[in-house]
């Protein structure tokens, strides 16, 4: 079994961070809650005049490389690493347009939560579907990209895509279960 894994929001808690990043930024200005946003971009869920705001918090040099790790996931992927009959992988978009921080940073992240084995099993691309496996367990939704993946796509379940009509749903509880291992 070839695993795919997304990193932010599934692996580390990007919007945990985006959040407690907002309001140290800016104290004064609201910010959406985790569980009142309604899709997955973080982006599109401020009016336009926040724009800005928002892209100064993600585009910082250092967002991406300090972001905790999401509850279990360590856990997990370590336990995953050492299972028979299963080679996983990390699979994570860049941020666009600042992709050279993001980039360096998800490497420094993988090597400092997982270790260096983890990081030869990092692939960035912006477009997953041309990656070939036979999961692909990500909090977007909806992927596209240029090709029909041969992978299925198993939602890492979040507040802001359970209105999402994906069958199959993942957390780092319900793992085994779903992936039947």
């Amino acid at each position: 079994m070839i695993l795919l894994i997304d990193m932010d929001d599934v692996i580390t808690d990007f919007e945990g961070e985006f959040i407690e990043k907002w309001k140290l930024c800016y104290p004064d200005k609201p910010y959406v809650k985790s569980g009142d946003r309604r899709g997955f971009s973080i982006i599109r869920q401020y009016p336009e005049e926040f724009h800005g705001f928002v892209k100064r918090i993600y585009h910082d040099r250092n967002f991406c490389r300090n972001l905790p790790p999401v509850d279990g996931s360590i856990e997990a992927l370590r336990e995953i690493q050492t299972m028979p009959g299963i080679d996983a992988f990390i699979c994570s978009s860049p941020l666009f347009p600042n992709f050279t921080n993001s980039t360096l940073d998800k490497f420094i992240r993988v090597k400092n939560h997982l270790g260096e084995s983890w990081v030869n099993r990092l692939i960035l691309t912006y477009d997953k579907t041309v990656i070939t496996g036979d999961f692909l367990i990500d909090d977007n939704p909806d992927i596209i990209g240029s090709s029909t993946p041969n992978w299925e796509h198993i939602v890492y379940d979040q507040p802001y895509n359970r209105n999402s009509k994906t069958v199959k749903r993942l957390t780092w509880k319900n793992w085994k279960k779903v992936l039947s291992v």
